[in-house]
């Protein structure tokens, strides 16, 4: 216990965030792209500690924030199936779709919604309804690709009929990718998302120093790691060299977890995906493979996207470029609030737009 409370020690983080003052002689935008690393840096209050010269921003690392609009479509159109019991997080009861309509919207309006914490819950959601067809709404990163993934192959082995998974799940190292060939996002470095991490590895991003000569760290999410982490982007930058350096040794190792990524790959295949407000991405997602097909929602019910018009006025997909700081929005803090989002990245509490309301930060 007393190691993890040094991660947040006071003296150790004012003594880099002095060396951070102290070498860093002209400016560096950095994107951290988890939504965990946003709280993190606003919960902390690292945001107004750092030189004005440290300009921050975030990355599409929110996996409510970059479902697209469409992909809401399909969900609001499977919940209206009588024989379907759709089974979701929590976090994306409120996301909205079309005409701002919602999943939450929908549950009032007699939809069969449950809320569950684990997809195998949804198993035996499906194991108590065994007249209805059970779909789970997959979504998320690498980070929970593989447990998704071991639970469609715990259902092939218990030889459940009526369970489904509608996968959306998106891919970062694609993303990231796309959005550093764009010439118009001013990024100097990058923090990485250490969940994603400890699933997949580190070599994942070794394009971004050797395409982009880009300098990027992978680390964990107490303030010491998020100070050290830029100590360290700092320090690359000034001597001009650019390398993935993993200081979340803890709990990423270089391989990351063989055995989960085995998991997904076995169960899930690349595909092309929709982000919100960045569009269709090639190889972005994840699509349930050909031998658990029977377990795919989209292909046994028949499900195609529809093509959505984004929500007026919302600037979610900038923010989530770094391209525009949330308070820069016209709808911030005005129609837009956690109380009644407009836009996803304020209805999440990994968005950034909700971390800015949250923390009051001295915009």
């Amino acid at each position: 216990m007393n190691m993890l409370k040094s991660f947040s020690d006071p003296r150790l983080c004012r003594s880099l965030l002095d060396k951070i003052h102290e070498e860093l002689h002209d400016e560096l935008r950095f994107m951290e792209v988890c939504g965990s690393h946003t709280v993190s840096i606003f919960r902390s209050g690292l945001h107004s500690l750092l030189p004005k010269n440290i300009i921050h921003l975030s990355g599409p690392g929110c996996p409510v924030c970059v479902t697209h609009e469409s992909e809401v479509g399909m969900y609001l159109d499977l919940a209206a199936r009588e024989d379907v019991i759709v089974a979701t997080f929590g976090d994306l009861m409120r996301v909205p779709g079309p005409e701002g309509r919602n999943l939450k919207s929908a549950q009032a309006e007699g939809a069969r919604i449950k809320v569950v914490y684990s997809p195998f819950d949804a198993l035996e959601l499906a194991r108590q309804n065994p007249d209805a067809k059970v779909v789970f709404l997959g979504i998320g990163f690498e980070t929970t690709a593989p447990v998704v993934a071991a639970t469609i192959h715990m259902a092939e082995q218990q030889g459940l009929k009526n369970f489904f998974v509608l996968s959306f799940h998106k891919l970062v190292p694609p993303a990231l990718n796309a959005l550093m060939s764009d010439p118009e996002i001013k990024v100097n470095a990058l923090i990485i998302p250490g969940h994603v991490a400890v699933v997949v590895g580190t070599h994942p991003y070794d394009f971004l120093p050797q395409k982009f000569q880009l300098p990027a760290v992978v680390t964990g999410f107490d303030p010491l790691d998020i100070l050290q982490s830029l100590l360290e982007l700092v320090r690359q930058h000034n001597e001009g060299r650019a390398a993935v350096v993993n200081h979340y040794t803890r709990a990423v190792q270089e391989n990351g977890n063989p055995r989960a990524v085995e998991f997904m790959e076995k169960v899930f295949e690349p595909t092309d995906a929709l982000w919100r407000g960045i569009g269709l991405l090639p190889m972005s997602g994840l699509k349930i493979a050909p031998a658990y097909e029977a377990f795919d929602a989209k292909k046994v019910l028949g499900l195609e996207l529809h093509e959505e018009k984004p929500i007026p006025g919302c600037r979610c997909g900038e923010v989530l470029k770094g391209k525009l700081a949330p308070n820069k929005c016209p709808l911030f803090g005005k129609v837009c609030t956690p109380a009644s989002p407009v836009g996803p990245c304020m209805v999440s509490t990994e968005g950034s737009c909700a971390a800015y309301f949250k923390y009051n930060t001295e915009l």
